[in-house]
Formats: structure tokens, sequence, C-alpha cells
């Protein structure tokens, strides 16, 4: 319940730069998607929680999410429904279906042809390269 430090403000000036929105601090808060991040980085909290970040994100601004979150040094948890973008940024993924876990571990131990069709019903080619996994979905 104190008020705003010097401190304070610079927190928020690196949480900002962080995420990329540097000077964009008088800009409102429901007019910037970077700010929610940007909001939780000025937390300095050791465990994020996050929903479906790159949900309603161009690919451009999905892949630079990721990239500022897989560089920060606390534990993530998040729910990602885009396995190709949880295979490149995630060290280890619990696969859910109906509920419960079905799959545990490095995604690419975790993600095989047999588990995408048994979760998800689609079929799949996965090609491994220096890149990491690549995930192509097929009817």
């Amino acid at each position: 319940m104190e008020r705003d430090t010097a401190d304070d403000y610079q927190i928020i000036r690196d949480a900002l730069r962080t995420v990329g929105m540097e000077g964009f601090e008088e800009r409102g808060f429901a007019t910037l998607s970077g700010v929610v991040l940007a909001r939780a980085l000025a937390q300095r909290t050791p465990c994020l929680i996050l929903d479906e970040p790159t949900n309603h994100l161009d690919i451009k601004y999905q892949l630079q999410l990721m990239r500022i979150v897989k560089e920060l040094r606390c534990t993530v948890i998040s729910a990602i429904h885009d396995i190709n973008i949880a295979a490149m940024y995630c060290d280890d993924l619990y696969v859910l279906s109906d509920g419960c876990i079905r799959a545990h571990g490095a995604p690419q131990v975790v993600l095989t042809q047999e588990l995408i069709w048994e979760v998800y019903g689609v079929r799949a080619t996965l090609t491994h390269d220096e890149n990491g996994l690549h995930i192509v979905f097929r009817e």
C-alpha cells in the first residue's frame, strides 16, 4: 500500500524494454497487447503461469513472445495449444486428454505420430533437424 518509488518506475521501464515496448509508458493498458507480460515481469515473480499466451497474435509476435518468455530466468507453466510452438520453446511437456495426463517429457520424446493420432485424431509427419522438431498435420 506504499506509493510508487523511483525503483518501481525503473522496474516498469525495464519490463517494458524486455517486451520491446519502451516509449509506451503513457499509453493505456487496454491498448497494448505486450503490456500484460510486462506487468507480470514487473512483479519479478519466480514463476509465471500463462494461459495461451500466443492466442490472437500474428506469428511474428508469437515467436517474439515465446523467445522472451524462454529467456526469462524463472519457471514458466503455460497452456499452449499449438504443438509446433510448444515443441520449439518448451523444455518439458504434459499432454492432456480428457483431463488426464497422457504423456510427459521432452517434446522430442513425447510428441510422436501415435500420440498425436490418439490425442488429437489427426495424422502427422514429424521431422527432426538442427532446429528441432517440426510437425506437419494431414487429414
